[in-house]
């Protein structure tokens, strides 16, 4: 008999954030075991609600919205993304040079799908979101991953990037505010980045979702602003800012100078068709989302919900012989270092997948972004305080005599 196994093209694409330990966790679920999610930034589950303005907005436009809109999206909704990219110092950047997408991952995919030729590379950090690794890799290109310095707040290696920079190099990825580590790049780097794109040619992919997550009175600076010379194509939504997740509600720019990209907008413009359009009740929201910006910055400020859970956490996980970790500046989520000296671990999979066995408590491996080393793993700190301690507690205690033979 015939057997229908999956295609060649997905032998080396992974996405570990929904991987074998998830699996493991599910079928823990549907045999009646309650697990504790801190793998996934999905704020609904933990108490978040998006604000009501947005609900509003949406439910009046439900009946306006039941067809198509253009491939590219609402006009309302690409004039108010037009006005946001003018806010953060983005140039050029047109209605014709926005996207709507059903998130930014199916954008993300698109992109590479549009660009890569078989054996094309792009630069992609370490640690990375791995959807952008999955994403070159299925469509024929090389994921190239740089280092990110955790000695130097997680920050790009510049050093690094500029020796893993060949003929075959199309672009680099920036991903700031960074997921998993939470890092924001200062304008120093950034501006580095943006000379070596400049030195060579490349495209910048700009992945910014988290941009309106910043805490600590630190702004964030769109990559574009700086680059007004290149094609920097920039990647943004309301998943993370407005509490959005299911919704899938992203967008891409095109900023920047695309007089040397005709070709590859072509391209772009062509998958974008051939999806016929991102969901439109969604995209009806994006102006009065983006109206409304304050409800994201209270939840950062000393006394809201996520500025005192990276407190609670970042403390918690310190005090743990054995752990450290840079305290994130942005989003939700931290990446601590395990000595794994001290607790012989050699494979980090299986650290998360015995805690999560033993605790019933769900954290995703540092492997699962493409960090070579079995020493670092993902918490994503969206749950309340008290579950936080519960975590933290169950760690502490795991780990107190954890050790991998």
């Amino acid at each position: 008999m015939r057997m229908f196994e999956k295609s060649s093209k997905l032998d080396n694409v992974c996405y570990d954030i929904r991987g074998p330990v998830m699996d493991e966790a599910n079928r823990m679920i549907a045999a009646g075991e309650k697990i504790v999610k801190l793998n996934i930034g999905n704020p609904a589950p933990f108490g978040f609600r998006a604000p009501d303005a947005v609900i509003k907005s949406m439910s009046e436009n439900l009946t306006n919205t039941e067809g198509y809109s253009d491939s590219k999206g609402l006009i309302s909704a690409r004039k108010a993304i037009v006005e946001y990219c003018r806010s953060k110092n983005m140039p050029d950047v047109s209605v014709d040079d926005v996207y709507t997408g059903n998130g930014v991952s199916e954008l993300i995919t698109l992109c590479m799908q549009g660009l890569l030729n078989s054996g094309d590379e792009v630069l992609v950090p370490s640690p990375d979101y791995p959807l952008w690794t999955a994403s070159i890799t299925l469509a024929g290109g090389v994921a190239v991953h740089y280092i990110c310095d955790e000695q130097n707040e997680w920050y790009p290696d510049i050093e690094d990037m500029k020796s893993k920079i060949t003929e075959k190099t199309k672009a680099i990825v920036v991903i700031n505010p960074n997921n998993p580590t939470g890092a924001l790049y200062p304008k120093e780097i950034l501006l580095q980045i943006v000379e070596m794109a400049r030195q060579h040619g490349l495209i910048l992919f700009a992945d910014e979702i988290y941009d309106r997550l910043v805490m600590d009175g630190l702004e964030h600076i769109a990559l574009a602003s700086l680059a007004p010379d290149l094609l920097t194509v920039s990647f943004n939504g309301l998943s993370k800012s407005h509490l959005l997740a299911g919704y899938r509600c992203g967008w891409m720019c095109l900023c920047g100078d695309k007089s040397k990209a005709k070709g590859y907008i072509e391209g772009i413009n062509l998958l974008s068709s051939m999806r016929l359009c991102s969901n439109v009740p969604a995209q009806s929201l994006i102006p009065t989302a983006l109206e409304n910006l304050e409800d994201a910055k209270n939840m950062l400020l000393p006394g809201g919900r996520i500025y005192e859970q990276r407190e609670y956490i970042y403390n918690a996980i310190a005090d743990i012989p054995g752990l450290s970790v840079v305290k994130p500046k942005a989003a939700f989520y931290m990446f601590p270092y395990m000595d794994i000296e001290k607790f012989h671990i050699v494979d980090d999979e299986r650290f998360v997948l015995d805690f999560l066995k033993e605790k019933k408590i769900l954290f995703t491996h540092g492997g699962g972004f493409h960090w070579a080393k079995p020493d670092h793993f993902r918490i994503v700190y969206l749950p309340c305080v008290d579950d936080l301690s519960i975590a933290a507690e169950s760690l502490k205690d795991f780990l107190h005599d954890y050790k991998q033979s």
